[in-house]
């Protein structure tokens, strides 16, 4: 059965009207394009009610996601959890804090578990048997693994120099993974060459309309565990910048279908300073995103050129939020705090965020009150190096009490 709900996509710069097919760039102005879908057959559909009884996954939410039949992957994504982090709150200065924790998503442990699946869904209805993408670690291990579960052959291509961790997390579903001497954007750029030339759906590429829809489930997800509220505040990292202006239009969306009563909500990128466009702009107060060459420990946000950039700064300005940007030592600390206080291990982009939260308050730029929401988007297991030679060392000990007494004791006052 064909979906009632998706109509086509549509130029983001000129609104001019595209087919439901694998493209992505408008041959006119070569503005992004996005989906459009008819809401008020959405409306009808999409009830609180209806919400509630469906399964607990990114699904539930489908008639504001770009597929035509039933979903077939991802059915176990999503609805990750939305912690009430009561002691990292204390030590940030903030009132009412909520960490909504994509570490634990299924099955790569990372937001890119929401966007691929939905991704993959829509390239099997458009035919598509081959499947990639360029990546800087997660998205090729959510790529990979959903990719497996599909039946799909894929391609992963990475910069050569990626974190081994990261390689051996996506090698493990056996794509066929291609590493490239260059860094994120030359390898995107390749990815383009090769989706014109080849038949294979590459989903930050030609797909790319269909696959940041599923960024919007965050926002969703975050407003349905809130009681149906939207929150005060949500501070989101910023790497492709799909995530952000994403959790921004499903805001609009709810709003728009009378799901939420009001959007209160501003929004705040997150960005390490070694790789900061967007952060750049905002603090700049333009719209120009000027591409640099990142240095950062948080590889997972080292994309220079940012593909939805603009889209990104106009998110955080239409909100009336802010952004910052935050150093290595920052992003180390912030990976450790959150941790030591809520036993939460994330990824250095946890650590972007944490660390920029706190900035944000520290600078008057984000207020102690209201509700906050802060995006945890990757597991710490995923870029254990970071931390590495920064912890606390094991304590040695003879296998008896008396070395333990004499080791330990007063180790626990």
């Amino acid at each position: 059965m064909k979906s009632l709900f998706m109509t086509g996509l549509r130029c983001r710069e000129c609104g001019r009207a595209y087919p439901k097919e694998a493209v992505f760039v408008c041959e006119y102005c070569f503005g992004p394009l996005e989906v459009v879908y008819d809401y008020e057959a959405v409306r009808k559909s999409m009830t609180r009610e209806e919400i509630a009884r469906r399964p607990a996954n990114l699904w539930r939410y489908r008639e504001l996601l770009p597929i035509e039949g039933e979903p077939t992957d991802g059915l176990y994504s999503g609805f990750t959890p939305l912690v009430r982090a009561r002691h990292l709150g204390e030590e940030l200065g903030i009132e009412e804090l909520w960490i909504k924790d994509d570490s634990v998503n299924h099955p790569t442990l990372s937001y890119k578990d929401r966007v691929v699946p939905v991704a993959l869904s829509r390239a099997k209805e458009l035919g598509f048997t081959t499947v990639g993408c360029a990546t800087t670690g997660n998205l090729g291990h959510s790529v990979a693994a959903h990719g497996a579960m599909a039946g799909l052959k894929v391609f992963v291509l990475m910069p050569a120099d990626l974190e081994m961790g990261k390689v051996v997390a996506t090698a493990v579903f056996a794509p066929r993974v291609i590493a490239v001497e260059g860094n994120y954007d030359e390898v995107n750029r390749l990815c383009t060459e090769i989706s014109s030339k080849y038949r294979w759906g590459l989903v930050n590429v030609n797909l790319r309309p269909y696959y940041t829809e599923g960024a919007k489930t965050t926002a969703f997800e975050i407003c349905e565990q809130l009681g149906w509220q939207a929150p005060d505040h949500i501070v989101v990292p910023v790497a492709g910048a799909t995530l952000l202006p994403k959790v921004w239009k499903g805001l609009k969306e709810l709003l728009l279908l009378g799901l939420i009563p009001s959007l209160p909500t501003k929004i705040y990128a997150a960005q390490a300073a070694g790789s900061a466009p967007v952060v750049n702009a905002i603090k700049a107060h333009s719209e120009i995103i000027r591409p640099v060459k990142p240095n950062t420990i948080a590889k997972s946000l080292a994309i220079g050129n940012p593909a939805d950039g603009f889209y990104a700064v106009k998110a955080v300005a239409e909100s009336s939020g802010s952004g910052e940007d935050v150093s290595d030592e920052e992003i180390i600390e912030g990976m450790k705090l959150l941790a030591r206080t809520e036993g939460i291990f994330t990824e250095t982009a946890g650590g972007v965020t944490v660390a920029a939260a706190r900035r944000l308050v520290e600078t008057g730029q984000l207020p102690r009150a209201g509700k906050t929401v802060i995006c945890i988007t990757g597991n710490g297991l995923k870029t254990q190096e970071a931390v590495m030679g920064r912890l606390g060392a094991a304590v040695t000990i003879k296998p008896n009490m008396r070395s333990f007494e004499e080791q330990v004791q007063g180790l626990s006052d």
